[in-house]
């Protein structure tokens, strides 16, 4: 049986392989590798106060499929 506390190697996650989904592995990992929208991104921008105040909020994203809202 496994210890359930202890350090187990975990398998790589998907973006860290060069078999996964291209959007795992392109999927931004920063705030600064999102690109475009810096109006709210940027350090003045509304997220980009929230992300360095570290105070989240709830955040509603709206825009035709397939433009990254999930992500």
């Amino acid at each position: 049986m496994a210890d359930l506390f202890g350090t187990q190697e975990q398998a790589p996650r998907a973006e860290e392989t060069l078999a996964g989904p291209l959007a795992d592995r392109l999927r931004p990992q920063t705030l600064e590798q999102v690109v475009g929208q810096e109006h709210l991104t940027g350090p003045e921008g509304t997220i980009g106060r929230m992300v360095a105040a570290g105070k989240l909020s709830s955040i509603l994203l709206w825009g035709p499929p397939g433009t990254g809202k999930t992500t």
